[in-house]
């Protein structure tokens, strides 16, 4: 048990009381006989209020919550490869989500080696709102051929799961061509529509023009109709 004074922000007082060993930080400016009796009080106080109180009530919980306490719910790993427009390079991350007990070790290798921790960003424990909790740990990469590995051990595991990303260089450009290819298909769409539009008005204007009497040369290919039948049909009148 940790017992803290503070005063304007400033941690004035701390007493320790681990294994019934009973230890004082402080700045008391009192003489060692009032330091020493105050002592022997915040002990006695501990030893018979503080410390079985704080164990029952513990137990008290720790015997209505068993089930949730002791439940183990296994993480959601995920290894992702972003690119990093600041650097220019990637960012590779492995995050573990959704697991419970909070403890997880959680440790990226780089071709079936560790990565050093000078390397790795991130790494903090974080609760999610239905209990659980997650965790993410990201390293910058550049366009370099390497194999990434994110292993997860955790309570609820048998064995360590280990979830694997295999660097491809192309990756970038596979990322630009579906969005290039959705913009010349609008191109296209777009063009062909203003064509078709543009043909309408031509025609609308030339049907308007024979409308009004502003005879044009009449087109070869419009002006010709077949004899109807009863025109065929007819004998010359004698």
């Amino acid at each position: 048990m940790i017992t803290r004074d503070a005063f304007r922000g400033s941690t004035t007082d701390e007493l320790l009381y681990v294994d019934k060993n009973f230890t004082y930080q402080g700045t008391l400016n009192i003489s060692a006989q009032l330091l020493n009796f105050y002592l022997e009080i915040s002990k006695t106080r501990h030893e018979i209020l503080y410390q079985p109180y704080c164990i029952k009530t513990l137990k008290g919980y720790l015997e209505k919550r068993r089930n949730q306490v002791n439940r183990k719910v296994k993480p959601r790993v995920r290894l992702i490869q972003k690119a990093n427009s600041d650097s220019g390079g990637f960012r590779v991350s492995c995050l573990a989500t959704g697991f419970y007990p909070r403890h997880i070790n959680l440790t990226l290798f780089r071709d079936g080696q560790p990565v050093s921790d000078h390397e790795i960003t991130g790494g903090d424990l974080l609760p999610n709102g239905d209990g659980t909790y997650q965790m993410r740990k990201s390293l910058e990469i550049s366009a370099d051929k390497h194999k990434y590995t994110c292993s997860a051990t955790h309570l609820s595991l048998d064995n360590k799961l280990d979830v694997t990303l295999e660097f491809d260089p192309d990756e970038p450009f596979k990322s630009v061509i579906l969005p290039v290819l959705i913009v010349l298909a609008l191109m296209l769409v777009f063009g062909a529509g203003a064509i078709i539009y543009k043909c309408r008005r031509r025609r609308a204007g030339v049907t308007r023009t024979e409308m009004n009497g502003e005879s044009s040369m009449p087109s070869s290919n419009c002006d010709y109709s077949p004899a109807s039948k009863s025109e065929e049909n007819m004998e010359p009148a004698y």
